[in-house]
């Protein structure tokens, strides 16, 4: 029988309350955010820590927003700061570049679970996550992280829903990945190449577009925006702008992706076999 979503939230409540104490992994994303809420709801500030990582994949604004996100909502919320870049296999970027990013903060998270009596650590893997190539996931599981969107089977759907109910200002905000997912397979990450993609999402946003990427192919910078925004590049000479903006950036090239914005277009290039590896 099909849950309601009122239904599971309740579910979701129950399975916080279970756990007592928790530290939830607060990305700044709808998902993470749901999850603190909740359990700072059922659980009490003292049993509902969260915290968020910070390096160089995550942008000083994201990071400024979420740290007055946790201040507005009086949450206890705490920093941990490390180089990814550091993380052995990592700056490589192979096909399970996020296997590693994610088993280094769920370690270290484990660690300040323990540190602060908490019983699990609490990620935001929703139920719709279940179709996409997610080696994060693996790292999740072997770490022993705690995923409730993903057992109560909460969609993304739903969890806007709740979001909304909650008042959370992000509830409707676009869905995000960290900046080395805009590098190919292959293509080592760099400060300055994170750097490069920031400045150029930063400055598409400040010209109104929301659900975008900017897909850095080295000296090719390839702009994914939803189609009902690609018109936009075409009107009062916006392209030549964009073009002139991204080569003061650094980029030679600048190209705008026909098929639009789209999750994971990275993982197109993947084989099925290269999916199903660990």
């Amino acid at each position: 029988m099909q849950l309601t979503t009122q239904e599971k939230l309740q579910s979701l409540q129950d399975a916080f309350r279970a756990k007592g104490r928790v530290l939830t992994a607060l990305s700044g994303g709808v998902d993470s955010t749901l999850c603190q809420q909740i359990a700072h709801d059922v659980l009490g500030y003292e049993n509902a820590i969260c915290a968020t990582a910070k390096s160089e994949t995550l942008t000083t604004a994201e990071f400024d927003e979420i740290c007055a996100l946790a201040t507005a909502r009086g949450w206890n919320h705490r920093v941990i700061e490390y180089s990814e870049l550091e993380i052995p296999n990592y700056a490589d970027n192979p096909i399970n570049r996020c296997y590693f990013c994610k088993h280094e903060l769920y370690g270290r998270l484990s660690n300040l679970a323990r540190e602060l009596g908490a019983t699990c650590v609490v990620e935001g893997t929703n139920y719709d996550d279940r179709g996409d190539y997610r080696p994060g996931m693996k790292a999740a599981n072997e770490i022993g992280t705690f995923a409730p969107l993903y057992d109560c089977q909460v969609t993304k759907a739903e969890i806007r829903e709740l979001a909304a109910a909650f008042d959370l200002p992000n509830h409707a905000k676009p869905s995000g990945a960290c900046l080395s997912s805009r590098f190919p397979y292959g293509t080592a990450i760099t400060r300055e190449g994170l750097d490069r993609v920031a400045a150029a999402e930063s400055f598409l946003r400040e010209l109104g577009f929301t659900q975008l990427r900017v897909r850095h192919h080295d000296n090719l910078a390839r702009i994914e925006v939803t189609a009902e925004e690609m018109p936009r590049f075409l009107e009062g000479g916006l392209f030549e702008q964009v073009h002139t903006r991204l080569r003061e950036i650094g980029y030679t090239y600048v190209t705008l992706d026909l098929r639009g914005y789209r999750t994971g277009s990275m993982n197109e290039v993947l084989t099925q076999a290269q999916r199903s590896k660990p």
